[in-house]
């Protein structure tokens, strides 16, 4: 009989809480999901979407990817309050309080975006094998698919073993940026203006599409999902007040793993604007082409190669999470369960398809374009996923004392909104230049 992705974690990856602990020690014991969060805001779509808006932009859209933290912050601690105080993740809560159509619309919805960021994952992957070993990229499309057999090994030694392997490639990540930023010496100044919004943000179409796939690349749906099963590993008492407690935690978890999350985006599009913008290459939006006019822009031989693994970091550690969230959502929606190893090569079957036709047709200029439109294809999936989260989130039956706050819930709906209206611009502004 298999097992759900649930009854997996209460037998063998609970996160024990030590007894009488200090703060710092349940500060190390509960941090950790975040990291897994986090991983899905740095993978490949966001380094597209932020090359783009660097080369063509400058520091301009730095207010955007800021903007998207705020959001993602504020919506995964939604995600982790829900799967805290109530026992569910957000798929089950759907399954549990909606009709059967409803909930069967917004798993289509969900498997979407899950095969959108698969998508990402597989291209950014193969683009890396390629900079760094000059494989071909349909090969390179294909090897991704074998990478289910060391996930599931990772899985296999349990979820802190798992969470360590994440934070390690990321620390890889945010060292790479370190040094591309110090050999950049971007302008300060400009990084600093660029945090603040600019009204052209909205009325430069070009601009607001880029903008949305930021935000898609950055509050990504799956991530909802996920974040609000994961939280539920650590093996705190579940009373009102070790509830309390866990949310404390995991909240300060999130808040510093997204931090990084923050830092990583924001440098790969300082970089482009410092690289890019002002040396007469504002039309890179290619991984590829970033990739061959690092160093010589930059006049450091080691900025091409490091970016490149930075890369192929990025997209090895965001799969692992996209095996987890295909799991949950499948289980969550449909209480349907299969074998991590079939779920997974049914998913990534469905993201190397479009791969390999984009890389046989168009070459590495179509994959670049294939990023970045999958994560306007998510940022649209964004609202199904949100607004079911902010409901259960202000529903005092379900939540109990943890219901959401005034506050929180102005900015919840407020939020939810603002991601609606904009995508119905984008789609106006779409279908009036056609």
């Amino acid at each position: 009989m298999l097992k759900s992705h649930q009854e997996q974690l209460n037998e063998k990856s609970v996160v024990q809480i030590p007894a009488g602990a200090g703060f710092w020690r349940k500060s190390l014991a509960f941090f950790g999901p975040g990291l897994l969060i986090a991983v899905g805001y740095m993978d490949p779509g966001n380094w597209a979407t932020d090359l783009a808006a660097g080369a063509k932009f400058g520091y301009t859209l730095l207010a955007v990817v800021l903007f998207s933290n705020f959001l993602a912050i504020l919506f995964q601690y939604l995600a982790l309050k829900l799967g805290i105080a109530t026992g569910s993740d957000l798929a089950q809560a759907c399954r549990n309080n909606y009709s059967r159509p409803v909930t069967i619309v917004l798993w289509v919805l969900c498997e979407i975006a899950i095969i959108a960021c698969d998508l990402a994952e597989v291209i950014g992957s193969a683009v890396a094998l390629n900079l760094l070993f000059g494989l071909p990229l349909v090969i390179g499309i294909v090897l991704t698919g074998l990478d289910v057999f060391v996930i599931l090994a990772l899985q296999s030694r349990g979820f802190r073993y798992l969470e360590a392997v994440i934070g390690g490639l990321m620390m890889i990540i945010a060292g790479v940026f370190i040094y591309e930023l110090v050999v950049a010496r971007p302008e300060w100044a400009g990084v600093a203006v660029g945090l603040l919004p600019k009204a052209d943000i909205v009325a430069n179409p070009m601009m607001l599409y880029i903008s949305i796939g930021i935000l898609g690349a950055t509050v990504m749906p799956h991530n909802l999902y996920l974040h609000s099963s994961i939280v539920q590993t650590r093996a705190f008492k579940r009373d009102d007040a070790g509830r309390s407690m866990a949310i404390k935690f995991a909240t300060m978890d999130i808040m510093v793993s997204l931090g990084l999350a923050f830092f990583i985006n924001a440098a790969i599009l300082v970089l482009s604007a410092a690289a890019f913008h002002g040396t007469g290459n504002q039309d890179v939006a290619d991984i590829t082409d970033a990739y061959r006019l690092l160093a010589p822009t930059l006049g450091a031989a080691m900025a091409s190669v490091l970016f490149a693994v930075a890369l192929l970091a990025s997209g090895q550690s965001s799969t692992m999470t996209g095996t987890l969230a295909g799991q949950i959502v499948m289980e969550g929606f449909l209480d349907i369960r299969l074998r991590p190893w079939v779920r997974r090569i049914i998913t990534r079957s469905m993201a190397i398809i479009p791969a390999l036709c984009v890389a046989v047709w168009m070459g590495s200029r179509g994959i670049g374009q294939m990023l970045v439109l999958s994560q306007v294809v998510l940022s649209f999936q964004l609202a199904f996923a949100v607004i079911p989260l902010v409901y259960f989130t202000s529903d005092k039956k379900l939540m109990g004392r943890f219901t959401n706050g005034m506050v929180i819930r102005t900015l919840g709906w407020a939020a939810a909104g603002l991601i609606v209206v904009l995508n119905l611009y984008l789609i106006f502004q779409v279908v009036k230049n056609v």
